[in-house]
């Protein structure tokens, strides 16, 4: 049987339901909608919630979506739907060399943010997860607007802008950069 994030760590982790730490989500928010909510929350994570008696893949996406999906296989078809939809931010982790981050991440997405460090996700209750992630995360952007949320959240980690976003002054002749860490001086 898979397990959700950090199963694999820690035998602590006994569900597959772990939540975005709210002040990542202040601080990139507001969204208008999370298509893969749980059902119960203990903060709102946007407008509009669909969990999975609603399956949130089948419905139709509005405005500015917040899509932390259910890891593993099963990511691939919330990543492809959000780059369809093109106005949204993921958290995932940054396995940047599988499949699913080349067809749904390298090719499609604006930017990626890699974080600095582990996230340490919430249970349904809201508290804070004893173990960190067990893997390095990244938050990635779909839309002109989600990259600019991506550059003025202030949050620790490299900024990856890709070939097909817009052009931008420091693009390499990859077609993408690199930016350094923003530091609070």
């Amino acid at each position: 049987m898979r397990k959700g994030i950090g199963g694999h760590q820690s035998a602590d982790m006994k569900t597959d339901e772990w939540l975005t730490p709210p002040s990542l989500l202040r601080t990139l928010g507001p969204f208008d909608l999370d298509p893969c909510s749980p059902i119960k929350r203990p903060w709102p994570t946007a407008r509009k919630h669909f969990t999975i008696e609603d399956d949130g893949l089948s419905q139709v996406w509005e405005g500015r979506v917040w899509c932390n999906p259910p890891y593993g296989l099963a990511a691939t078809k919330w990543l492809e739907k959000l780059a369809a939809h093109g106005n949204g931010i993921t958290l995932i982790f940054a396995r940047t060399e599988t499949e699913m981050f080349f067809s749904q991440i390298w090719e499609k997405a604006d930017a990626v943010l890699f974080l600095r460090g582990r996230l340490f996700f919430y249970t349904v209750e809201g508290k804070r997860a004893v173990h960190n992630s067990g893997a390095p995360s990244c938050l990635v952007a779909y839309g002109e607007n989600n990259v600019q949320a991506l550059e003025n959240s202030g949050l620790d980690g490299v900024i990856v802008y890709l070939k097909h976003h817009l052009p931008h002054p420091l693009t390499t002749g990859s077609g993408c950069v690199i930016l350094p860490p923003v530091r609070d001086e």
